[in-house]
């Protein structure tokens, strides 16, 4: 990795995309740091060191919802607006078209994701200011005036976001949307480790208390990450063989290819969709003053509010407080299904075996037509299984060792697969942007 930047600082042009890479990130930086007028930060700040329900969102605005900075959101909207575009391209027949309608079309859904976002940063503004202001977090209290500053400073800041993304895909290397969240996740890991570091090694009883526990993290930690690399670039390649055509006098065509099909072929979705869905009702929850308990005295509606909060699970010292980890069940559950459900919007057996029909492919051994989509369904489902249950391990990990020992930090699997998947991917950019360079030198010598 370290190689592959040192020779693309070499190159000019690289070395300029780069440079500007980095200083659109300590543009985002700054940002961060900027209060929205009329907001008492310190009474959320507060809010958020008694509440971790949030903790997910806040890593993914690298602290800056927590500060109530002017990119208080993010780029949370448009992530968020990008999967539901994604999920009603199969309902909207006109998404659809636009999706196979090659890049005129997706230029299209860009438009309309950018539109998407914006609605949903003002609808997310507004009631977190309304929120916000219930707890006297705003100065003015709940007015027009109060309320509207704030939603306004969270969308432009939003927006602004989303144009420096734009920014960086088209003037910097990688995709700029996931590098700003690389960020976001990276700036908060050193204030973790010295968590982890405070607690479990200079808070140790003795010198070899504290060896074992940095041995034991450290092992954690690069064990995980070298999973979601093995996670990640794993695939299933199917062989497909393509028949002989005779062009005039000649024959041409005959060769052979591959259908490459990834291990984990939803990448990181399932989880940010099962963490969304046990989220939302305990921030729901929280901003109406109902807190999640199992003492008692707590409502029925309470315990369930305990089995949806992670910060409940994996609890050892008593079988009441144990009995909430079915919550982890039903987290499992769900990212498996949501594993399943994704790919097959993203992935149509019967699409690729009609391309492949059409341009008179098929696969080694098996027919054409629908032997061919119920073979690739086959492969498919197996794969799918083993992805999603590579994901809940890296996911369940950082829950694990949260819940059983204490180990409170904010970056937990989705966040990892997240570095480790944008890092991969913006290098392999870098290198086929210095391979592209070195081709166009060649010929032109």
């Amino acid at each position: 990795m370290f190689e592959t930047v040192r020779n693309a600082f070499k190159i000019k042009d690289l070395r300029k995309k780069i440079l500007f890479t980095l200083f659109i990130l300590i543009v985002v930086r700054l940002g961060c740091q900027i209060p929205i007028p009329g907001v008492n930060s310190s009474l959320i700040e507060e809010w958020f060191s008694k509440n971790d329900t949030l903790d997910f969102f806040n890593q993914l605005t690298g602290g800056s919802f927590e500060r109530m900075s002017i990119f208080a959101l993010n780029i949370t909207p448009y992530i968020t607006a990008s999967i539901i575009l994604q999920l009603l391209t199969i309902a909207i027949p006109r998404l659809e078209e636009l999706h196979k309608d090659g890049e005129e079309g997706r230029k299209k859904i860009a438009e309309y994701t950018r539109y998407l976002a914006i609605g949903l940063a003002v609808m997310e503004g507004l009631a977190m200011a309304i929120g916000f202001g219930r707890s006297d977090s705003l100065i003015g209290g709940v007015s027009f005036q109060s309320v509207a500053v704030v939603v306004v400073a969270m969308t432009a800041g939003a927006s602004f976001l989303m144009w420096l993304g734009e920014q960086v895909t088209e003037n910097g290397v990688g995709n700029g949307i996931s590098i700003i969240l690389l960020y976001n996740i990276v700036s908060r890991l050193p204030e973790d480790m010295a968590t982890l570091y405070e607690k479990f090694i200079s808070g140790a009883t003795n010198v070899t208390n504290g060896l074992l526990a940095a041995v034991i993290i450290l092992a954690v930690i690069l064990g995980t990450v070298v999973f979601i690399i093995v996670l990640s670039d794993g695939e299933r390649r199917i062989n497909v063989q393509y028949s002989k055509k005779t062009q005039g006098r000649k024959l041409v065509g005959g060769q052979s290819s591959h259908i490459p099909l990834k291990v984990n072929t939803a990448g990181v979705i399932p989880v940010i969709f099962a963490g969304s869905l046990f989220q939302m009702p305990l921030v729901i929850a929280r901003f109406a003053g109902v807190e999640p308990a199992s003492g008692a005295n707590a409502s029925i509606g309470q315990k369930i509010l305990k089995v949806l909060d992670q910060s409940a699970w994996c609890k050892f010292d008593s079988l009441g407080e144990f009995k909430y980890t079915l919550g982890l069940l039903i987290y499992i559950l769900l990212l498996i299904f949501f594993a399943y459900f994704y790919t097959s919007i993203t992935f149509n057996p019967q699409e690729v075996s009609m391309n492949m029909k059409k341009q008179g492919g098929f696969i080694p051994g098996i027919r054409p037509g629908k032997p061919t989509v119920e073979y690739l369904t086959k492969v498919l489902n197996s794969i799918i299984l083993i992805g999603a249950v590579g994901l809940s391990v890296v996911a369940v990990i950082p829950i694990f060792f949260s819940g059983a020992f204490g180990a409170n930090v904010s970056f937990g699997g989705t966040s990892l697969i997240i570095i480790v998947g944008v890092v991969l991917e913006t290098l392999k950019q870098i290198e086929s942007q210095m391979l592209v360079r070195h081709y166009k030198g060649f010929i032109s010598e």
